[in-house]
């Protein structure tokens, strides 16, 4: 009938839909119902979940929810047409100079770990709760309903970064990064994006979507100078370019 949207396929089952406190903003109430898909992804199903604003947590999905607030963004960069602006420029040059890039399977290990708890650390990100162990990392990235990769970045033969990311039909998705504090100087955060845009444009892909975009968090805001990028508001996909 006209009107009614088309089933989503594969089916999902719901997991849990509650509020919560908002972990990027205080003070503020999220939303987000986790669902499982009840078989993996094909590339072209996954393309259209993170076209729907999707982001992929372990084997669930999510979306935002938010009963009021509207400042989590999805964010998805156009590969074909990116340019990278002065400083992304040098920062490129300054990591492309003193790290390698290898790809690889999603791997859990004693390296991975102790890299993502320094991290954590380093960043203030590990204040909600105890660390994470082999089994919360393993259920947070290795275990998926999507085909997917890390990107592992090496410097002086040490593993000094990881990106996990989720591959599509037509895109990647930058799950996660995290890096060595140590190697700030690097800026492996920015180098690991261009890097994976690099690799899109590669293989042929459109998108490479990274995640949510608030520009209210400062670790969340960095996202909006990679140029030109789509970003979902109120259910559409709007174009930003530098002017």
């Amino acid at each position: 009938m006209s009107g009614q949207s088309l089933p989503v396929l594969p089916p999902e089952i719901l997991v849990r839909d509650e509020e919560d406190a908002c972990v990027y903003l205080p003070g503020r109430r999220a939303r987000q119902p986790l669902r499982a898909p009840v078989r993996p992804l094909t590339g072209a199903e996954f393309d259209a979940r993170m076209a729907a604003g999707d982001r992929r947590a372990g084997p669930l999905l999510y979306n935002q929810a938010c009963p009021a607030c509207a400042a989590c963004e999805p964010i998805r960069v156009d590969v074909r047409a990116f340019a990278p602006s002065r400083s992304q420029q040098r920062a490129h040059a300054k990591a492309e100079a003193a790290v390698t890039v290898r790809l690889g399977p999603i791997e859990v290990d004693d390296a991975r770990l102790a890299l993502y708890r320094k991290h954590g650390r380093g960043r203030e990100l590990d204040h909600d709760g105890p660390p994470i162990d082999t089994i919360g990392y393993e259920s947070a990235f290795a275990m998926s309903c999507v085909e997917g990769f890390e990107v592992r970045y090496e410097v002086a033969g040490r593993l000094a970064a990881v990106a996990i990311t989720d591959r599509g039909e037509r895109s990647l998705s930058a799950v996660y990064t995290f890096w060595d504090p140590t190697h700030a100087a690097l800026s492996l955060g920015t180098f690991s994006i261009l890097t994976q845009v690099a690799l899109a444009r590669r293989w042929g892909l459109d998108w490479l979507y990274l995640g949510l975009a608030i520009r209210e968090n400062h670790s969340m805001a960095y996202k909006l100078a990679f140029m030109p990028h789509e970003r979902r508001i109120a259910g559409t996909w709007h174009r930003f370019a530098r002017d």
